[in-house]
């Protein structure tokens, strides 16, 4: 969505927007293979609209996308109608990647005789960012785009066929050097190692989210920075909401998948563990308890078995014996699984989510970020701070040493950055050191490493979804172990996001984000 909202605001730019008459969007690689699952065309098409993820109204964009194949035009920017037949003018190539990265599309336009007016082409490298030639450093780190209206493009991007429509005065271009210096502004505290941070919180007495504050105030104002904090999270409350108290059976798609949230958040309001009621046990055709057990286990005779009696005198005064009469009770588990999956049912049914980090894995910090709030907090405004900038922290260490795209990484480059990153921001908001901090972060991933990326249909459903809720309960599992020691442990978190890079390198396509192997395969779609 993005890519294509950054596209036509390029037209816009270059004053050839009203010129175009048609247009062609090609995606690729992962993009085409998982792309109908992902919901990646009908965001496409909403970008080229100039819809952004932030505001787009979501319950309209199926409705706008089957009206777009009725009537076969698109509306570019919002103001522009063109002709346009989404199942001629898109093409999903399969078998082809572009050099850049495997998540890669092009947009081009035409005039009304045909003649190529621009083109260009975008990459989605994860968690929302979207970079193009233009956004790609000398030294391989990614610069993406803050704003989502970016100045003008330098030639050889968006290129115009009119070159009078599409010249860069001096004084633009001296004003988009200066924008991207801006960009490229050093943070007060750099840092670029796990190691790096560490140290750099001892140095100065600072907690890893007072590093990430300081440093984002290079860019915007405090009221400013604290604000978006708090809209994101706005953003992750709700989409735990919507997904807990969703009235939808079915998620879209072949799979014919059952939302689970809503169930299982409303067994947890009305006391879950609460005993069961006798009037349902007392019939003699009863065969379950009422909160979903199975009836207590019968021993069938002797005839029925294949036992010996002198096999079953060797299994006296082992084993209790013991009847299960009502559930375990584990409710930190059962919260963090229930939060997680009302993200990722919203995300699969294509509500709006936080791409923390990315899309399939929009689940985990909110999960483990509510957990926290809802049973542990003392001080929410200020542990919501404290968590983000935390959890952003290592984010952006994974995103500089390795990356955050399945398409790269597989799965432990989503569930598991995200294990990671609520890992570090649980142990964060527990109190832990920054040695501590960075020992969770280490323990989220490395538990993580080799895990594929093979979505059942191309949809973020299987295993997606109960992936993220293991994510969560993993997180605080490390969060606890690294809370046990002192921060000192013998793999450290630089030497783990190494590891995932290789792991990740090395890994078969098939296993990255393409549906072509895995589960993907061999769970049958009917």
């Amino acid at each position: 969505m993005r890519a294509g909202q950054i596209f036509v605001q390029d037209l816009v730019d270059h004053g050839i927007l009203n010129k175009v008459s048609s247009i062609k969007v090609d995606l690729y690689g992962s993009l085409a293979l998982t792309g109908i699952g992902h919901g990646t065309p009908n965001a496409t098409l909403m970008g080229l609209e100039g819809e952004l993820p932030e505001t787009v109204p979501t319950e309209t964009i199926i409705s706008r996308v089957e009206a777009m194949h009725q009537s076969s035009t698109i509306t570019l920017n919002g103001t522009h109608r063109i002709r346009f037949n989404p199942d001629k003018d898109m093409a999903l190539h399969y078998y082809e990647s572009l050099p850049q990265h495997p998540n890669g599309m092009r947009f081009t336009v035409f005039d009304a005789n045909g003649d190529m007016l621009a083109t260009n082409e975008y990459f989605s490298i994860g968690g929302g960012f979207v970079v193009n030639e233009r956004t790609q450093l000398a030294h391989g780190e990614n610069v993406y785009y803050r704003t989502t209206k970016p100045d003008p493009p330098a030639a050889g991007d968006t290129t115009p066929a009119d070159k009078s429509s599409g010249s860069t005065s001096a004084t633009e271009t001296v004003q988009m050097d200066e924008r991207t210096q801006q960009d490229l502004v050093t943070a007060s505290l750099p840092f670029r190692t796990g190691n790096d941070l560490v140290q750099l919180c001892n140095h100065e007495s600072l907690s890893i989210a007072e590093v990430v504050f300081l440093n984002e105030l290079q860019w915007r104002s405090r009221e400013e920075v604290i604000s978006a904090a708090y809209r994101i999270w706005n953003v992750m409350d709700d989409s735990i909401k919507r997904g807990c108290l969703s009235t939808s059976v079915k998620l879209p798609g072949r799979l014919n998948v059952n939302r689970r949230a809503p169930r299982l958040y409303q067994n947890l309001m009305r006391g879950f563990y609460s005993p069961p009621d006798q009037d349902m046990l007392s019939g003699p055709h009863n065969s379950a308890i009422s909160d979903g057990t199975a009836a207590p286990f019968t021993r069938p005779s002797i005839l029925e078995t294949s036992l010996t009696m002198m096999q079953r005198n060797e299994l006296n005064g082992v084993f209790r014996k013991k009847q299960r009469s009502r559930r375990p009770h584990l409710p930190h588990l059962d919260y963090l699984s229930v939060y997680a999956i009302a993200v990722n049912e919203e995300n699969a049914a294509g509500g709006r989510v936080v791409t923390a980090p990315t899309n399939g894995a929009a689940g985990v910090i909110p999960a483990v970020l509510k957990y926290y709030l809802e049973f542990l907090s003392e001080d929410p405004s200020r542990d919501i701070l404290e968590f983000l900038f935390t959890a952003s922290a290592i984010g952006m260490l994974y995103k500089r040493g390795a990356s955050i795209s399945a398409a790269e990484m597989g799965c432990q480059g989503e569930v598991g950055v995200a294990c990671s990153m609520s890992a570090a921001a649980f142990t964060a908001v527990m109190g832990g050191t920054p040695a501590q901090v960075e020992n969770a972060a280490e323990i989220g991933m490395e538990h993580n490493l080799g895990l594929t990326c093979d979505p059942v249909d191309g949809l973020v459903q299987i295993p997606c979804i109960e992936r993220n809720a293991l994510g969560a309960v993993k997180a605080v599992t490390a969060a606890q172990l690294a809370l046990q020691g002192d921060g000192s442990h013998r793999v450290s978190l630089d030497q783990v996001i190494e590891t995932m890079r290789q792991t990740g390198q090395d890994m078969m396509s098939k296993y990255k984000e393409t549906s072509q192997g895995g589960l993907a395969v061999n769970v049958p779609v009917c």
